[in-house]
């Protein structure tokens, strides 16, 4: 009898966390997830959940809520990641996560991670687009992200646009979405769920013009888990409203391939200006 191990994906390995002891951990932040200044926010938050994930212990309860607010970024290579489990109901645990390195506080995050309970009524009211499947879309795919100059997490994700405007083509709307999954298909679990909310380009750049827009904090809900789902593909749509006073926020959500409502998100980005 011949066992088959599926090997690790590229986001499970460099989003991995190892246990010092309780409360802390170790991981290493990886270059491949570089956008033009650091680590993609999206990137920095699933090794968050990884540690969160791992000290609360209990795989009945799910990450259900995620805010992070990214004080500094981060550089390659070890940092720790501090968990507390503030409080330990029957149902919900809320837990505090910090990313440091040098000593230095780079990421602060807040969760509530719980258990499936039932309650009434229950509704939903955000029906999936009706797009084209992800094979009919033509074009992006690999690199998708690409802007002048080429980032090396371009290559960690596939994308096909099919809402909205695809970046820098000077739209009507920062409005933008369509299909993406990781470039080595690896799987959705919660952890890259949440760093799917902070993969796409931003809404703004459908606009026609670039400015670099680091998240300040970032929110994800997790509605369901996506392990029930066809996650082969998962469909995104992001959009902005507001850029006043120099930031910007953005609403997204993401469903899987079959129209499950996976997860919202909403972030605000500051604007920053190019360099001369």
């Amino acid at each position: 009898r011949t066992t088959v191990r599926r090997m690790q994906s590229r986001l499970q390995r460099d989003s991995a966390v190892e246990r010092l002891e309780p409360g802390r951990y170790r991981a290493v932040v990886d270059r491949g997830w570089w956008i033009h200044r650091g680590p993609n926010g999206g990137y920095v938050a699933a090794i968050l959940v990884r540690a969160i994930d791992a000290e609360v212990g209990d795989p009945d309860r799910l990450l259900r809520s995620l805010t992070i607010h990214y004080l500094r970024t981060p550089e390659e290579g070890s940092a720790e990641v501090a968990v507390v489990i503030r409080r330990q109901g029957r149902t919900l645990s809320t837990v505090t996560a910090e990313l440091h390195q040098d000593g230095t506080l780079h990421a602060l995050a807040t969760a509530a991670v719980a258990s499936e309970r039932s309650g009434t009524p229950e509704f939903d009211e955000l029906a999936a687009p009706e797009v084209a499947e992800p094979d009919e879309v033509a074009g992006r795919e690999r690199g998708a992200l690409s802007a002048p100059p080429p980032i090396p997490m371009s290559a960690r994700y596939e994308q096909r646009y099919c809402i909205g405007t695809p970046p820098f083509q000077a739209g009507p709307a920062a409005s933008s979405g369509g299909w993406i999954r990781q470039a080595d298909e690896g799987p959705v679990d919660v952890a890259a769920l949440v760093a799917y909310a902070d993969a796409w380009s931003p809404a703004i750049f459908s606009l026609g013009t670039f400015v670099p827009v680091p998240t300040v904090d970032l929110t994800v809900h997790v509605r369901r888990d996506p392990s029930g789902f066809d996650t082969s593909w998962c469909l995104v749509r992001f959009r902005t409203n507001v850029a006043a006073g120099g930031y910007v926020e953005e609403d997204g959500e993401i469903w899987s391939r079959d129209g499950a409502l996976l997860a919202q998100s909403r972030q605000l980005a500051v604007m920053m200006p190019l360099p001369a």
